[in-house]
C-alpha cells in the first residue's frame, strides 16, 4: 500500500483544524451555558490531538482516514453514554467498546470491579486508550483468535484521590512480542495518560498475551461522582 505523501497528510489536517477553529468559534458566540461550553472546547481539544496523531506517513490516505473514523467513533460511544454532569460510566464505556468488537461480557471478555464514574475529559482519554486496547487485541492478540480478555480494576487508599489500577489480560494467544514500532497507540497509553491522568502504564508481553496495568490518582478532575 502507497504511504501517504505528507502533501496530503498537511492538506487533510488543515482541513480539519479549519473545521475545529469554525466550532470553537461558534461556541464563543453562542450564549451556552458555562459548563456545557468548557466540555464541548475538551472534546474540540481531544479531537484535534486525534486528527494530529493519527497521521503517519507509513500509512495511505485511506488507512488514515480509517483509522481517524474509528478513534472518532470510540470518543463519540464515550460522549453518548456520559449522564447530565458529563460523567462517564466506565464498566459501560469498556462493555460499549468491547461489544463494538463483537466480544460480550462473559464471553470473550469478563469485567471485574466497583461502580466507577468518570468526568468527561477522563473518560474521553481512557475511551481512547481501550480503543486502542481493543484494535491491537484484534489485529494481534486475543481477539484475533480464541482468546479471550480479562478486564479489572480496583480502587485503594482513602482522601481525595485514592489510587485506581486497571488491568488488561489477555490469554490464549500466540506468542507475543514487544512491536518494534511504537504508534498512536502506545502514545495514548504512555504519554497521552501521564498528561492527561498522571498515570502510569506498563506494557507486559507475556508469552500467552499482553497484560496492560494502569494506575492513576482518583482525583477531582477525574472522579466523576464528585461533579457537580
Amino acid at each position: 500500500m502507497r504511504p501517504m505523501p505528507t502533501d496530503d497528510i498537511n492538506s487533510r489536517i488543515a482541513e480539519l483544524e479549519a473545521d475545529n477553529r469554525r466550532l470553537r468559534q461558534l461556541l464563543d458566540k453562542r450564549d451556552a451555558p458555562g459548563e456545557l461550553r468548557h466540555r464541548l472546547r475538551s472534546t474540540v481539544a481531544m479531537l484535534r490531538t486525534i486528527i494530529r496523531k493519527s497521521a503517519s506517513k507509513r500509512h495511505s490516505l485511506d488507512t488514515y482516514v480509517g483509522h481517524l473514523e474509528d478513534r472518532l467513533d470510540a470518543l463519540m460511544r464515550a460522549q453518548a453514554i456520559a449522564d447530565e454532569q458529563g460523567a462517564i460510566d466506565f464498566h459501560k464505556l469498556l462493555a460499549d467498546e468491547l461489544l463494538h468488537y463483537q466480544a460480550r461480557d462473559g464471553e470473550r471478555v469478563t469485567f471485574a470491579g466497583p461502580d466507577l464514574h468518570l468526568q468527561a475529559r477522563a473518560g474521553q482519554v481512557l475511551a481512547l486508550a481501550v480503543h486502542e486496547l481493543a484494535v491491537n487485541a484484534v489485529e494481534h492478540g486475543a481477539l484475533g483468535g480464541d482468546g479471550t480478555i480479562d478486564i479489572r480494576w480496583s480502587v485503594a487508599g482513602a482522601g481525595p484521590a485514592p489510587l485506581l489500577t486497571f488491568v488488561w489480560k489477555e490469554t490464549d494467544t500466540a506468542p507475543v512480542a514487544e512491536p518494534s514500532h511504537h504508534g498512536f497507540g502506545t502514545e495514548v497509553l504512555t504519554r497521552t495518560l501521564e498528561y492527561e491522568l498522571k498515570a502510569k502504564t506498563d506494557l507486559a508481553f507475556e508469552p500467552d498475551g499482553l497484560r496492560c496495568t494502569i494506575r492513576f490518582p482518583l482525583s477531582e478532575r477525574v472522579d466523576g461522582s464528585q461533579a457537580g
